[in-house]
């Protein structure tokens, strides 16, 4: 298949990525997301050092990021063990990547058009 003879996306992958982008879209999930992959699994409390946000607030924060799959937790003893969960990603990065062939597509056919 040729980069101009891109299948769309199906209905189901959109609806698949939208809570995936969702949960991307907040800059207080994004910066819990950079701490976990920067220093790996963390609690709840290591997780507001530095930071201004409650722990009531960074809970449902990463709950959302759960709920998308892109974070996973487990308990050790007492603590809530938080965790990147690299699935998800490659699935957001190959949502992406189609979306870009998609657009590289049309770039091509608009190009096309013009010169002819």
């Amino acid at each position: 298949m040729s980069r101009s003879e891109v299948t769309p996306l199906a209905a189901s992958a959109v609806r698949d990525a939208a809570p995936l982008f969702a949960a991307l879209g907040d800059e207080t999930r994004l910066g819990l997301l950079q701490r976990l992959s920067t220093g790996g699994p963390c609690s709840i409390a290591r997780l507001r050092v530095k930071s201004r946000v409650s722990r009531q607030a960074v809970t449902k924060h990463l709950e959302v990021l759960a709920g998308a799959g892109l974070i996973r937790d487990s308990w050790q003893g007492r603590e809530r063990i938080w965790e990147i969960d690299r699935t998800r990603f490659a699935a957001a990065h190959d949502y992406l990547e189609r979306v870009s062939r998609q657009w590289d597509a049309a770039l091509e056919r608009l190009r096309t058009f013009v010169e002819t």
